[in-house]
């Protein structure tokens, strides 16, 4: 009958305190969810006290799991709440600033990444003296 929650019965609000230790989150980062997440809206009695329902507290689970554990941004997650096919929310993982300006600017990130790689065989060659043997020099 208890969910592990200091004896609280299946079913019962928890408060945010509670909520955050359950799901290994300071009660900020809650805070900050519920302006990210508009879905994430908690009971607020007197004094503000927020109280999660278990809705709620799944809802939490759910965007920790894509936020921690998938390493979705906080606007990939959103989408993959937003009603988008769970697959494929979980097959397109955050990819970071970098490639999201390379994919905005047209520029393919695997062409980005051996541009990358040139630029450190041939920083190589110049703190070694010589040309890398398995690169063209630059013009």
């Amino acid at each position: 009958m208890s969910d592990g929650t200091g004896g609280k019965a299946d079913g019962a609000m928890l408060a945010i305190g509670e909520l955050a230790d359950r799901i290994g989150v300071p009660a900020h980062v809650l805070r900050y969810w519920e302006t990210r997440f508009p879905e994430l809206r908690p009971l607020q009695r007197s004094g503000r006290r927020r109280y999660y329902r278990p809705a709620d507290v799944a809802l939490a689970e759910r965007i920790h799991d894509l936020l921690h554990v998938k390493g979705h941004t906080v606007e990939g997650a959103r989408k993959a709440l937003g009603g988008r096919d769970e697959t494929a929310a979980e097959a397109a993982p955050a990819r970071g600033p970098v490639a999201d300006g390379a994919a905005a600017l047209g520029v393919p990130v695997e062409a980005l990444v051996r541009l990358r790689d040139r630029l450190a065989a041939a920083m190589g060659a110049l703190a070694g003296g010589a040309p890398a043997a398995d690169e063209p020099p630059f013009r």
